[in-house]
């Protein structure tokens, strides 16, 4: 039976003022800066606009992708997250399914298990890992920015719990049927991991695209940096805009300011990121809860 008494709704509509309440707390301030990156640079200053643009101006967007090195690290950061997409699959997806093995099918679990613990908690540094990428010449390259994060500890023990909670007798029963280890991980645990899997690749993802300080450590050349180190790296010289700017271009400079220009790099930094999230959204919360319970 359904309570339809007055204390359930009271408590219904609590909850949902709560959670919109909460809801708004994150959201306006992103639309807070939306509506700086197209306000003017003197209504900034004066800290009058709220949520909605005043004197609405694009010169802030413009600025940004009027230059070609914009697209270039663009198209770096897309190759990036691309390759750092798929290593990171790669080697998550063999080494958790070997960590879920018990001491008598793998003896030495307990020793790889201590060491990626140990690699998760601990690690070397920025200096000690700059002279490894250094020495191994991949300064300068677009290797340099993925293989430092070739095996994130924390997507293996992810996927580990996955694999974990399925049922023992499918892999037995492909054991049975005469696949091989790699077969029961390919053809039977992978298609079953979706979410888990999407988990991981939206990790991955985030991860890699927001990742500036990468770009500025490894590359020494504006050409080579990720869009979010370019983007980084931008700044309003306004004397050396006054003298390359054009009679066109110089009445707009008035309108472009360091805080817009910051604004308008937050909105082009979120965008990819917003239109891959919903697709992945529905897997993340069962991909990070799954094999958290045991029965």
């Amino acid at each position: 039976m359904i309570d339809k008494g007055v204390g359930p709704t009271i408590r219904k509509v609590i909850i949902y003022a709560i959670v919109i309440f909460l809801g708004l707390i994150c959201l306006l301030p992103l639309i807070n800066i939306v509506a700086i990156s197209f306000s003017g640079s003197a209504a900034v200053a004066a800290n009058r606009v709220g949520l909605v643009p005043v004197d609405f101006t694009t010169t802030a967007y413009n600025r940004i992708l009027e230059d070609n090195q914009f697209w270039r690290s663009f198209m770096i950061s897309a190759v990036r997250v691309a390759l750092q997409l798929v290593l990171n699959l790669v080697l998550i997806i063999p080494t958790a399914y070997v960590m879920t093995k018990n001491r008598r099918e793998f003896r030495a679990r307990d020793i790889y298990m201590n060491l990626l613990i140990f690699a998760m908690l601990f690690n070397g540094g920025m200096i000690p890992t700059y002279i490894v990428v250094r020495n191994l010449g991949l300064l300068n390259t677009i290797w340099a920015l993925i293989l430092p994060g070739a095996l994130p500890i924390f997507n293996v023990i992810l996927m580990m719990n996955f694999f974990r909670s399925q049922p023992k007798a499918l892999e037995e029963a492909a054991v049975i049927d005469g696949a091989s280890p790699l077969q029961v991980l390919l053809r039977i645990l992978v298609p079953c991991a979706k979410p888990s899997i999407a988990t991981v690749s939206l990790f991955s993802i985030v991860g890699s695209w927001n990742d500036f300080f990468s770009g500025l450590i490894y590359m020494q050349h504006v050409e080579d940096y990720p869009i979010m180190t370019y983007i980084q790296s931008l700044s309003i010289d306004l004397a050396e805009l006054v003298k390359s700017a054009t009679s066109s271009t110089l009445e707009n400079l008035t309108e472009l300011s360091n805080r817009n220009l910051n604004a308008a790099k937050i909105v082009v930094a979120v965008i990819p990121l917003l239109i891959i999230y919903p697709f992945l959204q529905k897997y993340l919360i069962s991909g990070m809860t799954v094999g958290s319970v045991k029965e």
